[in-house]
């Protein structure tokens, strides 16, 4: 088993403020992030004029008088993330965003983190794929909710046959999620398309990961034992705070504890020897029968 990598998706929890995003970095770091991920958006690209002058949902999550407000709010501009790129460095954890439109990823590219995120709603979006394609030289993630099976057969094809180093996320859109809607054995689905597509027995180094909205971290142990060489999961400093995400975020503690059941996970699966382990030579002696 590859050793697992814990990603806190910070996203959009630091309510935009810039110092608490900062100290989110310094305090996923702390609990044993690998990776702290946030989120850009070009918002009038993302959102019709409809939608962007439209009431939040939920109004009580909201930080402007329409949604497009609120959303841009939460947003930082390029500079704000070269900023956030250095803080995630020199704390010892690689920075990464997630792209929601074709002017983030280009700017995203310019910045060139060791990873860009395709979100789940941009996983059919081939003309983000493509200039990321062309104009970027890092590792594609991409995570694969709100798809049908056919998309993440065509998604595959596109990586394998355009030689693209990726790790391909099993993800159920919810925020939370049930155990049951997890469906983890997709994990195992992403594993056997890569296998069928792969070129010549090729499959440029494409991984599988999970993208976890469920409450809590009793199943996040089954997703990387399933194959999962990333589970990324929502981080906050207080669930209670205002916004969408709170609710299936890991508070310090949770996300600690998982990084730690994950580690333990990690040193245990291995293969037994041809002979004795040694803690078990002692007790050959003593108890064998035939000792």
């Amino acid at each position: 088993m590859d050793k697992p990598k814990l990603i806190a998706e910070i996203g959009c929890n630091h309510k935009g403020d810039f110092e608490i995003a900062k100290e989110m970095i310094e305090v996923a770091a702390d609990c044993g992030a690998d990776v702290v991920k946030f989120q850009k958006r070009d918002n009038k690209k993302v959102l019709t004029e409809e939608e962007y002058n439209s009431p939040h949902p939920v109004p009580h999550n909201s930080y402007g008088e329409t949604y497009g407000k609120h959303r841009e709010f939460l947003e930082f501009d390029i500079e704000k993330h070269r900023k956030l790129k250095e803080h995630a460095e020199q704390n010892g954890v690689i920075y990464s965003s997630s792209v929601w439109d074709i002017n983030s990823a280009k700017e995203m590219a310019e910045l060139n983190p060791e990873f860009i995120k395709i979100p789940s709603a941009l996983a059919t979006h081939y003309e983000v794929l493509d200039y990321l394609r062309d104009n970027y030289d890092g590792v594609l993630h991409i995570s694969t909710g709100m798809t049908k099976q056919e998309e993440r057969f065509k998604l595959m094809q596109y990586l394998i046959y355009n030689e693209i180093e990726a790790v391909v996320y099993h993800c159920t859109s919810g925020y939370p999620i049930t155990f049951e809607q997890a469906r983890l054995l997709g994990i195992r689905e992403l594993q056997s398309i890569r296998n069928q597509v792969a070129n010549n027995g090729h499959d440029y180094g494409i991984t599988t990961g999970y993208s976890g909205h469920h409450k809590g971290i009793a199943i996040d142990i089954a997703a990387y034992t399933l194959g999962a060489e990333y589970i990324e999961r929502h981080f906050t400093l207080d669930r209670t705070w205002k916004g969408t995400d709170h609710a299936a975020s890991l508070e310090p503690q949770g996300f600690e504890r998982l990084k730690r059941n994950l580690v333990a996970t990690y040193e245990a699966l291995q293969h037994r020897p041809e002979g004795f382990l040694d803690i078990e030579k002692p007790q050959v002696k003593k108890l064998r029968w035939d000792r």
